[in-house]
């Protein structure tokens, strides 16, 4: 029955899913917040890593949420090795890039990589200059896995590069594990203690991450409002 069990569950397991993430790390599972953070944003195959929504998730079980959920994690730990394991997993994209330079993404579309990933990469290294780009790209899903090695690629200089690694990993890692956190407090009070949150949760972190994700549907207009006008300019060229 166990074997069986065993097999369901992973028959069962979504990778887009946060909380699946963390009931397969189990009691490792700081661990495991730790090494999505670093493979999202250090390596290329990392991209479909659910960086936000777990970052969220885990906020929200570091409270008496997780407790009555049987996921209890601490947020010292995720505080502290959060930002230093998205820290590296960046410099390890920037590295890459800047030792195999544009090969690295020499390879043809499939259902996972589409070269249009890198382009979009480079619209925002290119518009924001590399500073902003590399905090701004912490917080938009795909972007933040290959604007890394862009970054190498198009010769951001590596201590200018750290820099703003630094800056952008603390703000994305922290910010949105603090939301989690004190946002799940405040989920845990209206619904009159933690024995319930198991209806509320999903619901509840659907919603963060539709906000969270507000900034990117606003650029994705513009992009779109963008395209538009240089149609019409181009047809009335």
């Amino acid at each position: 029955m166990n074997t069986i069990h065993a097999v369901a569950e992973v028959a069962s397991f979504n990778p887009l899913n946060p909380t699946d993430w963390l009931q397969l790390f189990g009691s490792f599972a700081v661990y495991g917040v730790w090494f999505i953070l670093f493979a999202e944003t250090g390596l290329l195959a990392g991209f479909f890593l659910p960086g936000d929504s777990l970052l969220i998730v885990a906020g929200v079980l570091a409270t008496g949420a997780g407790t009555a959920l049987g996921i209890k994690l601490d947020i010292v730990p995720l505080l502290i090795g959060g930002p230093i394991f998205a820290i590296l997993g960046a410099q390890l994209g920037h590295w890459l890039g800047v030792k195999y330079g544009r090969k690295l993404f020499d390879k043809p579309n499939s259902r996972l990589f589409k070269k249009e990933y890198v382009e979009k990469a480079e619209h925002y290294f290119q518009k924001f200059g590399p500073r902003k780009a590399v905090v701004l790209a912490r917080f938009i899903p795909i972007v933040r896995t290959f604007l890394n090695p862009v970054a190498g690629v198009l010769g951001m200089p590596a201590k200018q590069f750290f820099v703003w690694n630094v800056v952008g990993a603390i703000l994305w890692v922290d910010g949105i594990l603090l939301v989690g956190y004190y946002a799940g407090d405040t989920l845990v009070d209206l619904i009159g203690g933690p024995d319930k949150i198991d209806k509320y949760i999903i619901p509840f972190v659907l919603v963060i991450v539709l906000i969270s994700a507000i900034p990117i549907f606003i650029e994705m207009a513009r992009e779109r409002r963008a395209k538009r006008a240089k149609v019409k300019v181009d047809v009335n060229a």
